[in-house]
């Protein structure tokens, strides 16, 4: 799998040895950053990072910031983005298998790294059941025409 990982000064040090466990796994990564602790501002990686999972560069990707709220929040910025606020394994799963989610958002603040890494492993390897959830996957799509076609009248 190709997966997209973004942080902020926060979620850096958590970055870096996940970024090793997933190539160890057989993944491909994709940095966009940041590249170090120093203070920086979550939008200029998790915006990047969300283009490129919209656009299908990579399959999935993983933010990290201190509570996941604030790459959410960026991340859904973007059309043909879902992104969760994960805390454990079971809300991984069900953020892929009902909800077909394709970033997950981590607290580096809130979580510890081993937890981080069950999170992540749980993310990837859960597979979107579509059957009944594809409806609502498919609402959330419409809404995302109908708003952008609101700001872009024709």
């Amino acid at each position: 799998m190709k997966v997209a990982l973004a942080c902020d000064h926060r979620g850096f040090e958590s970055k870096k040895r996940l970024m090793t466990v997933l190539k160890g796994k057989g993944h491909t990564v994709v940095d966009f950053g940041c590249p170090t602790n120093t203070a920086c501002d979550y939008p200029d990686f998790a915006i990047p990072a969300a283009k490129a999972v919209a656009a299908g560069d990579v399959d999935a990707g993983v933010l990290l910031d201190s509570s996941g709220i604030g790459m959410s929040v960026c991340a859904n910025k973007v059309r043909g983005i879902r992104a969760a606020v994960v805390l454990d394994e079971v809300m991984a799963r069900v953020a892929r298998d009902a909800n077909h989610c394709n970033m997950l958002c981590l607290g580096t603040d809130l979580l510890p790294q081993d937890q981080v890494l069950k999170i992540v492993e749980a993310f990837l390897t859960t597979p979107y059941s579509s059957g009944r959830h594809a409806r609502r996957v498919e609402k959330i799509a419409l809404l995302e025409d109908q708003l952008l076609n609101e700001r872009n009248p024709a």
